[in-house]
């Protein structure tokens, strides 16, 4: 059940909604008898799904452009674009960053990055963000005998 928390706050984690899957991660960590790789499993693809929610949103996102109450103006849409450009789509690896991670994941539907590549390039990035999380935590957390 703590596995399926987890997926859950990852995935929420990846939206643009407030939530922490480190910090959940870490009570596991610290409670033992759990298993690693599916700590790391369901994590990552709570929070890979998460941010396919927003590359979703963001290929939607241009349809209401025209709207008085579309939050980018023209002018914002082509900085983005060219900030976009300027890092590439490999700056899709660093969609595990608080603040500006999220946002990225939705410029990239904006911006119609190839799913696939979309995919890959998140995933990366987000396994290895919590590889190192849990391998943190199992430093801080788990008594070392000797």
């Amino acid at each position: 059940m703590l596995y399926i928390t987890l997926f859950f706050t990852a995935f929420i984690s990846a939206t643009l909604l407030p939530s922490s899957s480190e910090v959940l991660m870490g009570g596991m960590i610290m409670q033992g008898n759990t298993n690693l790789w599916l700590i790391w499993f369901a994590a990552t693809l709570g929070n890979v799904l998460g941010s396919c929610v927003n590359y979703w949103l963001g290929t939607q996102a241009l349809r209401f452009k025209d709207k008085k109450w579309f939050p980018v103006s023209e002018k914002g849409l082509k900085k983005a674009q060219q900030q976009f450009n300027k890092y590439g789509v490999y700056s899709l690896l660093f969609a595990w960053l608080p603040i500006v991670g999220d946002p990225l994941t939705v410029i990239g539907g904006v911006f119609k990055v190839r799913f696939t590549t979309f995919l890959v390039l998140v995933t990366l990035g987000k396994g290895l963000r919590y590889l190192a999380v849990i391998a943190l935590a199992v430093g801080l957390f788990v008594p070392v005998e000797g």
